[in-house]
């Protein structure tokens, strides 16, 4: 991909510089003529479009650009965006924005099948321009300062994220220059002489070394996949302060090195996931946020020897976090470690061999039973209490039951990947309907586990007045799956029950949170 594709000196890079001006003799003209200098200096290969000389109807006048037969002249754009690594535009800012000349290019040229597609994961669209960087080169009379506080680059946006990223090409770095209707002779002469400088660096290549760092540093956050860790880190919190509910513990340093081992832990668990469910991941067409994986390998981002390496750094920070825990824990050291071994092992064994429990039918129960007991006993035990009482144990079975739905429902939009894969989630095992059933039991088990633990004030009351939020949850939630159920719909992409579940284990973390650290101490 883009961070691993730097062109040598020795194989020139294709470079089309843009002029959107409707004027060739203005000082975009200049700036575009100056950059180019730098461009043949640099020894790349170069083509330029002054938009202001090609004879093309700037207007859509068809529902699709597909419908309306492209000019000459924009055939032979489109043949230069294909040939091109790098795309340069020199534009004036006027209202904020491009002018309407390359606007209206832009209209006509990056239609559908050409600049992007539509596809059934992500965000629903996938550029097809990949492999390709950009540069903008653009003018205002706005100071560029004031323009970025004030009106927060509106244009820039608009061609940098909303247009160039939206169909892959990346990075697209912006070089303004104003104000221009009062700058001097001097200052005009420094801008050409910058753009020049511009041009020149392409002798580098492409993408800088930050570029590639960024990018890298990108790839190595989307791994982590973060949007899982605060349900953890909440049930982690609830069986700390069961030892010692509405006391201090969340702020002491025994509590924040025990995360820090579980934090490592669900970073090894997920980079290892990466690598093992790699085939499924590469035959998922529903992907989201929360299934299919983070995508750094099957898109490139990141390589298979980097995640594994990533994954030996990370679990020798977990053995050194451990290290530091036992120093710091008053609680029996055998019992920490017994916990996070066990904890470690059923964690990374999701995936990983020998035990491959996702594979076996059994990756549901796993992620259940680690991210509810399994966390909040780390905390009670690490904060001393003793991993035989039962307080842990009763505070982690609604959590359980509650995250049962969501897991399993994960499974559907990945059900036809992982099938082809042989993994054997209960979306593979009893069919898609059959899934959304199982998911309404546990709602509905859950719910009224919740209600159960409200009524009993079991645990200090620590699930006190979750039935007000969790039973009407629930009954929306079942209604969903009702009506999927019901549904002629096949398997696929589920994004809106997805959040409704989610958000319905939610509760189980912050009801007892709240209530414990609430609780005055006894």
């Amino acid at each position: 991909m883009l961070a691993e594709r730097v062109e040598p000196t020795a194989q020139p890079i294709n470079v089309l510089v843009i002029l959107g001006h409707p004027r060739v003799d203005s000082f975009c003209g200049a700036l575009a003529e100056a950059f180019c200098k730098g461009a043949r200096a640099a020894g790349v290969e170069l083509r330029r479009l002054d938009l202001s000389e090609m004879d093309f109807d700037t207007d859509l006048h068809q529902v699709s650009p597909n419908d309306q037969p492209l000019e000459d002249d924009l055939s032979k754009a489109r043949e230069l965006f294909l040939w091109a690594d790098h795309l340069v535009i020199v534009y004036p800012t006027w209202w904020g924005t491009a002018p309407a000349l390359l606007k209206g290019f832009l209209d006509r040229m990056m239609a559908p099948g050409f600049a992007f597609t539509t596809c059934e994961g992500g965000i629903g669209y996938q550029g097809l321009l990949q492999s390709r960087s950009a540069q903008l080169i653009t003018t205002m009379d706005t100071p560029p300062l004031a323009h970025r506080l004030l009106y927060r680059e509106p244009g820039k946006n608009a061609l940098a994220r909303a247009t160039l990223g939206f169909c892959g090409i990346r990075p697209v770095r912006s070089l303004v220059f104003g104000s221009v209707k009062n700058a001097s002779a001097d200052q005009r002469e420094g801008w050409l002489a910058r753009a020049e400088r511009q041009g020149r660096r392409l002798k580098q290549g492409r993408v800088t070394r930050m570029e590639r760092l960024q990018q890298k540093a990108g790839a190595w956050l989307r791994s982590l996949r973060l949007q899982f860790y605060p349900m953890s880190w909440m049930a982690y919190a609830i069986g700390a302060l069961a030892v010692a509910p509405g006391s201090s513990v969340l702020g002491t340093s025994v509590f924040w090195v025990g995360y820090l081992c579980l934090f490592l832990l669900e970073v090894a668990t997920v980079l290892v996931n990466e690598v093992v469910d790699l085939r499924t991941d590469q035959n998922n067409r529903y992907f989201n946020a929360f299934t299919g994986g983070s995508r750094v390998l099957v898109d490139g981002s990141l390589s298979r020897k980097e995640v594994k390496a990533g994954i030996g750094v990370v679990l020798l920070g977990l053995l050194a976090s451990t290290v530091w825990l036992l120093s710091l824990s008053v609680a029996a050291p055998a019992a920490s470690i017994v916990l996070l071994g066990v904890l470690t092992v059923l964690a990374i064994g999701y995936t990983a061999p020998p035990l491959n429990l996702s594979y076996r039918g059994l990756g549901e129960v796993d992620v259940a039973v680690t991210h509810s007991i399994g966390v909040m006993l780390c905390g009670y035990v690490f904060l001393d209490g003793a991993w035989y009482d039962p307080a842990p144990w009763l505070l982690g079975m609604p959590m359980l039951l509650g995250i049962l739905p969501s897991i399993t429902l994960a499974g559907i939009p990945d059900l036809e990947a992982d099938a082809l894969a042989e993994k054997r989630t209960l979306a593979v095992r009893f069919g898609f309907r059959n899934a959304l059933l199982i998911a309404l039991f546990f709602v509905l088990l859950s719910a009224a586990a919740a209600w159960a633990w409200d009524v009993w004030g079991l645990v200090a009351g620590a699930y006190n007045g979750i039935a007000w939020l969790v039973v009407p949850h629930a009954a929306f939630l079942a209604w969903l799956l009702y009506c999927h159920v019901r549904s002629d719909e096949a398997p696929g992409r589920i994004d809106g029950l997805m959040v409704a579940a989610l958000s319905y284990v939610l509760w189980f973390g912050l009801v007892p949170l709240l209530n414990l650290a609430l609780l005055k101490p006894t």
